[in-house]
């Protein structure tokens, strides 16, 4: 079976969000499931792609109306991201420094006709080159034109019994825009004209919903959650149900594995308590902070929709009641937040610092030095850093939302199933609870360190999603 992933990010080339993480680990546990997956994404001025070798294997150009937009699709001449990684180099649309945004963070104002740009070329590539893939698989609103234009444009008709699978990484983005840039959209069929139209708009989420053969959320709770508020979606996703799956996103234990992360000041070896020790002493250096509290750290974007504007009054709120404990912020997002977070440093020295940038090497060291991580999110479909913190031994304070609640029972669960914190309500009193309930748990050693080092042990990896994805391809096969 082969199967090409579309997508507008994958991991370590373009990497905006948890979509690129995906893209960029799923392929490479499909192949070594004896799956032959490769994947596709436009040609960004990336750092990591502009130090990479590519070699063009198509080249084609894309009628956007009155003029055509040249292209041509380029292969990763090495090996080393485990599946075949292909590039579609369309100047003028996608050779910028940023994936969708500028450097000063203003999103491009041509999204639409790129997008487009960038599907039709991959379409063109496929129903023109021998050994099609016999599945496409297509994530996000980016690519939500493509399971419609394989079954309704003619000049793909070629590809019209190619099963198509898309998955929703984050609903709240849909890519619609208004009727007046039909022109933009290739040749397609008169009657399928109502495919393309939700509330009196073009809907690139609606138009897969309604066209793929299979959709899927990146855990069964999102789905729940998209079905119930999707922004005027819930109707739809609730008629095609039949054909929707949740599945949580694993993580890539080869990339994030303490026993071997070139990251960290110090690696695990067989002490977990040791290897904490000495990596929140590394952090201690780096930061502001008081080591000898118990760490809470937020990475992250700071938008309101991981919650990052409650954080301000929630750790004020914290540190000024007494609660003995110091915060990391890690990210950068709205420039209010910003300065939110540099008064709370000036204001609370060793209690909080934080770094507002986007510094991978440091997010490990936090994951691994960090006693607790909180992700007070308003929307988490999936959700990896839970994950990434847990293999590292750092307990999840985390709402009890979407993949966080799928993938975090709380310490309080009997059995001994709990693996943090979690709280329902997105307000400073539920948030002030679950941090003291945190502190509480730290301050119990003797119950603390049993479940600090049963979370490093919960098997996140993508083995077991990469199956359920691979039985989903099975049955579209048949």
């Amino acid at each position: 079976m082969k199967v090409l992933h579309i997508s507008a990010e994958c991991y370590p080339a373009a990497k905006a969000g948890g979509m690129g993480d995906v893209v960029g680990a799923l392929p490479k546990y499909l192949n070594q499931l004896g799956c032959e997956t490769g994947v596709v994404i436009p040609k960004y001025q990336l750092k990591w792609i502009e130090g990479h070798h590519f070699e063009p294997v198509y080249r084609g150009a894309v009628r956007m109306h009155q003029y055509a937009v040249p292209f041509s699709i380029q292969q990763l001449r090495s090996e080393e991201l485990g599946f075949p990684f292909f590039v579609a180099d369309i100047p003028g649309k996608f050779d910028r420094p940023g994936i969708y945004a500028d450097q000063d963070g203003r999103p491009y104002e041509d999204e639409v006709s790129r997008n487009l740009c960038f599907q039709q070329a991959v379409l063109q590539w496929i129903a023109n080159t021998p050994g099609k893939p016999s599945l496409l698989h297509c994530h996000d609103h980016h690519t939500g034109l493509i399971p419609f234009m394989v079954k309704h444009c003619p000049e793909y008709q070629s590809l019209k019994d190619t099963p198509t699978v898309f998955t929703i990484h984050n609903g709240v983005y849909s890519g619609a825009y208004s009727w007046r840039n039909m022109y933009l959209l290739p040749f397609f069929e008169a009657e399928a004209r109502g495919l393309l139209d939700w509330q009196n708009a073009i809907n690139p989420l609606a138009t897969a919903i309604k066209c793929a053969w299979r959709v899927t959320t990146v855990s069964p709770s999102y789905l729940q959650e998209l079905q119930q508020d999707a922004n005027g979606l819930e109707s739809l996703l609730q008629h095609e149900q039949h054909k929707c799956l949740g599945i949580v996103n694993g993580i890539d234990t080869q990339v994030w594995d303490p026993t071997t992360d070139p990251f960290l000041s110090q690696q695990l070896e067989n002490e977990l308590a040791a290897f904490k020790a000495v990596n929140k002493q590394a952090i201690g250096k780096r930061f502001h902070i008081d080591e000898r509290l118990p760490l809470i750290t937020f990475i992250g974007r700071l938008v309101e929709e991981k919650g990052a504007d409650l954080l301000p009054d929630l750790i004020d709120r914290v540190i000024r009641s007494g609660i003995n404990a110091a915060f990391v912020v890690l990210g950068t997002g709205q420039q209010h937040l910003h300065h939110a977070f540099q008064h709370l440093a000036y204001k609370f020295p060793g209690r909080f610092d934080t770094a507002l940038e986007y510094n991978e090497g440091l997010a490990h060291q936090l994951y691994a030095g960090s006693d607790f991580l909180i992700m007070p999110s308003r929307v988490e479909p999936c959700g990896l850093n839970q994950m990434y913190a847990m293999r590292y031994g750092t307990l999840p304070i985390v709402r009890s939302i979407g993949g966080l609640k799928d993938t975090v029972p709380d310490v309080g669960e009997p059995n001994e199933t709990g693996r943090g914190i979690r709280f329902d309500q997105f307000n400073l009193d539920d948030g002030h609870l679950a941090i003291y309930r945190a502190v509480e748990l730290y301050e119990a050693r003797s119950v603390f360190e049993p479940v600090r080092q049963r979370i490093t042990e919960v098997d996140f990896s993508w083995e077991r999603s990469a199956k359920a994805y691979r039985s989903i391809y099975d049955e579209m096969a048949r």
